[in-house]
């Protein structure tokens, strides 16, 4: 029987079968002494002990498309990253923090700007110029009025879609819209587990569709930029990348360099200077974390 793993905690992996439903399983020996970790999202195989109980084993691992490394899971397609337009205002250096994450991950990430129906002086409209002038696929939505709801949903259809951003900006407003109509099959996790307060702090899926899955992941107030050198850095930022092998300097920062296309950019608008200032802010972050390591 084949399945998707929707949790996993404390040596049980929990599976969802097309047209079954969910079973509670064990992994097998073999993948701890080939040191193999079952995540989230993976595509299983599982031998079923008990059908009564909904008991099985995993016995088999298939190979994955995409391993996330935070949060941890495989097989994610997209994020989808919700930050609000006001209450609370949007942290962009956050926001810009988690958009080099997933670049670095080589996740493309949707943009989800919520509550557009408090938005003042076209808040909403300033941060999709900003964003899609990156590259980025900007939605702007309240979950309040149920408005762009069905805009994500034709986005995640078909799709395993992370979705993140801080606590606070409707994320879970949203996700109950997008799930209202589904009958969901986790309460049999809660029923086997006893115990409700892991919930949070584990990433799940969710299913709201045929081969569609939300990622729920624990809001973050904060996030480090690592697992790179700091020549690496401009990588991340697609905006840069029409200026590459334009600098007078081959392997040019555009930090401090003369005849930086980038900083050319910048001065001609063609580069938002808060996203540039991000860009400097984290290549310093890595640059003392380099400092600190030698």
């Amino acid at each position: 029987m084949q399945g998707k793993i929707i949790k996993g905690i404390a040596g049980f992996y929990y599976v969802d079968v097309a047209e079954s439903g969910i079973y509670e399983c064990r992994a097998r020996g073999i993948f701890r002494k080939e040191k193999q970790k079952p995540l989230v999202g993976d595509n299983v195989e599982i031998q079923v002990l008990d059908e009564k109980e909904r008991e099985g084993n995993l016995v088999k691992i298939f190979p994955r498309t995409s391993q996330l490394i935070r949060p941890a899971a495989a097989n994610v397609d997209q994020a989808l990253v919700i930050f609000a337009v006001r209450q609370p205002d949007p942290n962009l250096d956050l926001l810009d923090r988690f958009l080099v994450a997933m670049e670095q991950q080589r996740v493309p990430a949707v943009i989800c700007f919520n509550k557009s129906d408090l938005e003042e002086e076209g808040q909403a409209k300033r941060l999709r110029r900003i964003y899609e002038g990156c590259g980025y696929r900007v939605l702007a939505v309240s979950a309040k009025e149920e408005q762009g709801i069905g805009q994500i949903r034709e986005i995640l259809e078909g799709k395993t879609t992370v979705v993140a951003g801080p606590s606070g900006v409707g994320k879970s407003s949203i996700t109950n819209l997008l799930q209202q109509e589904v009958s969901m099959e986790t309460g049999e996790i809660s029923r086997k587990l006893g115990r409700g307060k892991h919930t949070t702090r584990h990433a799940q899926l969710i299913r709201i569709g045929s081969h569609t899955y939300l990622m729920d992941t624990p809001g973050f107030s904060s996030l480090t930029v690592g697992g790179m050198e700091k020549e690496e850095l401009r990588q991340y930022f697609p905006e840069f990348l029409p200026y590459e092998g334009s600098c007078r300097f081959q392997g040019c920062v555009h930090i401090h360099e003369p005849g930086c296309a980038v900083k050319a950019a910048l001065e001609d608008g063609k580069v938002d200077a808060g996203r540039y200032a991000s860009y400097v802010s984290f290549f310093e972050e890595l640059k003392e974390k380099e400092k600190r390591r030698y």
